[in-house]
């Protein structure tokens, strides 16, 4: 999701415009070494930290859950700033587009199932919430050539909601609280499939959407050869026309003239010797 300045990356060295609009230069000249990007490996290089940390001693120590939440809240926040970085300051990458959904889906997944794992998440939830995200992820693939799905406000609500019922749930957590987690999970599961059933909405309308205009774009470029062809013929028709006209215009004028001179000549032995009219005759 995430380049650099043009300076960073050798490139004209012009400042990028605090929440303009990416262009091709600007991904073009962003550097993979940015602030964004960072943000984005540190979130990676978080995973198994949080894995060996939720785990150790058993999984059932408060002391390292305790290390483990820290962990994981430390890689959700990371996930809001990075992709706000790379929008607000042309930092957009090939590497941040790719390692960004993939940095999210690996945080949240191994949460899930070390929590499913230790017994304290059903498996089921950890199931529709990795089959939600992932198919979504493959979903927006498949429909980027077409257009962009947009991030809805339903969808954000849903990130906010996992991110805090997985981290009550990585707290060992009893009494009132943990009763507390179990509805907030409830409410993510919830806002979960709504929001996935909604993207599929989306990607099937934008999809077809596509189809169409790039199936009126060719319809529109090959009538448009056809038009140029069609005038190519006339244009060669109408040469073609003229070039007769005049090819046969010469020869008429020509005959005329060769006719004419042979009169005018015939004429000169009527009324002359008659050597000349032999003369006149051997010509013809």
């Amino acid at each position: 999701m995430t380049g650099a300045p043009a300076s960073a990356a050798g490139g004209s060295g012009a400042k990028p415009v605090r929440g303009g609009k990416l262009g091709s230069t600007a991904v073009n000249q962003a550097s993979l070494w940015n602030i964004a990007n960072l943000l984005t490996m540190l979130r990676l290089v978080l995973v198994p930290g949080f894995v060996m940390l939720l785990l150790h001693n058993g999984g059932y120590d408060p002391v390292w859950r305790s290390f483990a939440w820290a962990a994981f809240a430390v890689a959700m926040i990371t996930d809001l700033f990075d992709g706000h970085l790379a929008r607000t300051y042309n930092l957009v990458t090939d590497f941040g587009k790719i390692a960004d959904p993939i940095a999210d889906k690996a945080i949240m997944g191994a949460a899930l199932i070390c929590l499913s794992y230790l017994g304290d998440l059903p498996w089921w939830v950890t199931g529709v919430i990795l089959f939600r995200e992932i198919g979504i992820t493959l979903m927006r693939f498949w429909v980027i050539r077409h257009a962009v799905i947009p991030a809805s406000r339903g969808g954000k609500m849903k990130t906010l909601a996992q991110g805090t019922a997985v981290g009550m749930y990585v707290l060992a957590l009893t009494g009132p609280l943990a009763t507390l987690r179990f509805w907030v999970m409830a409410v993510a599961v919830v806002l979960t499939v709504v929001t996935g059933l909604d993207y599929v909405r989306q990607a099937v309308v934008l999809r077809r959407k596509g189809l169409a205009a790039e199936k009126a774009a060719g319809a529109n470029a090959t009538s448009g050869a056809a038009a140029v062809t069609a005038g190519s013929v006339g244009t060669a028709g109408s040469g073609t026309s003229e070039g007769a006209a005049g090819s046969g215009g010469a020869g008429a004028s020509t005959r005329a003239g060769g006719s004419g001179g042979g009169a005018t000549e015939g004429a000169g032995p009527v009324s002359g010797s008659p050597g000349g009219r032999g003369s006149a005759e051997a010509e013809r």
